[in-house]
C-alpha cells in the first residue's frame, strides 16, 4: 500500500520520462517551481537534446523581458539529463510523458516500476489511455495516477487528474497537491477514454478535419470561424498542428475503438497527413506550412 512517507513535502526530485514537447514542458515547470528534475528519454543524447530545447524556450522568455537571465540558469541547473529509465531511481515522484501508444506506455510503466523505489508514485501524462490498464502492469497499482498536463505546459494552467480503479486516495491527494504547487488548476476525470478534455476536444478537431475534407471551407475559414464565431483563442486545425496530428489521430483511434461509436472515426485527411509525415508544427508542415515562418 502507499508508503506513509509519500507526501508533498517528501517530494524533492521529480523524474520525467520523455524529453519531447510534453516531457520537456513538465521538466521546465517542475524546475521553475524549485524541484530537482531527472530527465530521461531513449538515451542520454535524446535527454540532453530535450534540455537544449528547454534552454531555447527559456532564452526566448529572457529576450522578451519575461524572465531574468539568472533565473534561466537556475532553472536549467536543476534539470539533469540521465542515460536511461534506471537513472530515474533517485526521484521521489515520476511522470511518464512518452508517445500516445498503448504498448509503448505499458512497456515503459513496467520499466518505471522496476526502477522506482517502493512507495513512490508513478504518474502518466497520457491524454487518452486507461490508467487502470497502465497500473495493471506494475506491482503498485494503488500508486499509479493520470496527470494530464495541457500543451504548452509552461503556459496552460490546467492539469487533468485521472484515478485508475486501484488509485488510492493518498496517491490522488499527493498528486493534486503537487499539481497545485506547480501553479496548475486541477480537474478530476473518471478513467474513461479521452477523459474530460480530449473527449470534448478531439471530436471538435476531427469534425474540423471532416469539414476541410468535404470542402466546406478552407483551413483559414474554418479556423477563423471558430476563433471569431465561437470565441476560441485558436482554430481547431491550428490547434491540431500545435498538438501534433499523430497525437490527435492516436487519441481519435482510442475514442473510436474504446467507445465503439462511429461518430469518433478519424477523418481520412487526418490519417493521410500523418501517413505523409505532415504532423504539424514539429515537422514544419501540417494543415499549414510552417517551413517559412
Amino acid at each position: 500500500m502507499t508508503d506513509a512517507s509519500q507526501s508533498l513535502d517528501s517530494i524533492k526530485t521529480i523524474g520525467v520520462l520523455g524529453a519531447g514537447q510534453m516531457g520537456g514542458g513538465i521538466a521546465w515547470v517542475a524546475a521553475a517551481t524549485g524541484y530537482q528534475v531527472l530527465l530521461a528519454d531513449l538515451d542520454l543524447a535524446h535527454a540532453e537534446k530535450g534540455k537544449a530545447k528547454i534552454a531555447k524556450g527559456l532564452q526566448r522568455r529572457v529576450d522578451k523581458g519575461k524572465l531574468d537571465a539568472a533565473a534561466r540558469e537556475e532553472i536549467l541547473a536543476r534539470i539533469t539529463p540521465v542515460e536511461s529509465i534506471a537513472g530515474l531511481a533517485p526521484a521521489d515522484f515520476a511522470v511518464e510523458a512518452a508517445t500516445e501508444n498503448i504498448e509503448l506506455k505499458k512497456k515503459l510503466f513496467k520499466a518505471l516500476d522496476e526502477a522506482m523505489p517502493a512507495g513512490k508514485i508513478i504518474a502518466s501524462n497520457t491524454s487518452s489511455i486507461s490508467i487502470t490498464l497502465l497500473a495493471a502492469v506494475t506491482s503498485r497499482p494503488e500508486l499509479v495516477v493520470g496527470m494530464h498536463f495541457m500543451n504548452p505546459v509552461p503556459v496552460m494552467k490546467l492539469v487533468e487528474l485521472i484515478r485508475g480503479l486501484a488509485t488510492s486516495d493518498a496517491t490522488y491527494e499527493v498528486t493534486a497537491a503537487l499539481a497545485r504547487k506547480l501553479g496548475k488548476t486541477v480537474i478530476t476525470s473518471k478513467d474513461c477514454p479521452g477523459f474530460i478534455v480530449n473527449r470534448i476536444l478531439i471530436p471538435l478537431i476531427n469534425e474540423a478535419c471532416f469539414a476541410l475534407q468535404e470542402g466546406l471551407g478552407s483551413a483559414e475559414d474554418i479556423d477563423t470561424g471558430a476563433k471569431l464565431g465561437l470565441n476560441h483563442p485558436m482554430g481547431p486545425l491550428q490547434l491540431a498542428d500545435l498538438i501534433g496530428l499523430d497525437t490527435c489521430l492516436a487519441i481519435a483511434e482510442v475514442l473510436h475503438r474504446e467507445l465503439g461509436d462511429d461518430k469518433y472515426r478519424p477523418a481520412n485527411n487526418l490519417r493521410m497527413h500523418v501517413a505523409a509525415g505532415w504532423l504539424g508544427r514539429k515537422t514544419g508542415r501540417g494543415f499549414y506550412d510552417y517551413s517559412k515562418r
